[in-house]
């Protein structure tokens, strides 16, 4: 993967022929500024982002923007490695610039933590 192709604060964090695993601002989330289990992560598989090491792949690929383990922002099918990749900075573009309403994903509300994140990403609340 290029990663000057990557939105700013996007980072690819783990990379192998059938997994990618993108982070955003992984220098703030450190569990001082913001929480580390809220990092933001796009996972782009070979399958399920949620399958096992050694799991089954498939011919499709999927990208699953997390923002936390048990929160699914975002989720896509694609062909091939190529488009998912493609996909995927998409994506992290559009978080990035604010274009994701997080705070609709969440059914407990967490004003402090998102007006945090709204300063983070740009978006003005």
């Amino acid at each position: 993967m290029d990663e000057t192709s990557l939105p700013t604060g996007w980072q690819c964090w783990h990379e192998e022929r059938d997994r990618v695993i993108l982070a955003y601002r992984p220098d703030v989330f450190d569990s001082k500024a913001f929480p580390a289990p809220c990092l933001p992560t796009i996972y782009v598989t070979s399958g399920s982002p949620r399958r096992r090491p050694g799991g089954t792949s498939t011919d499709r690929w999927q990208v699953t923007l997390f923002l936390e383990p048990e929160i699914e922002a975002a989720s896509e099918s694609y062909a091939d490695r190529a488009a998912a990749i493609d996909g995927a900075i998409n994506h992290a573009g559009r978080f990035a610039a604010g274009e994701i309403d997080y705070r609709a994903l969440y059914q407990v509300p967490r004003e402090a933590y998102f007006d945090r994140l709204d300063e983070l990403v740009g978006e003005s609340g």
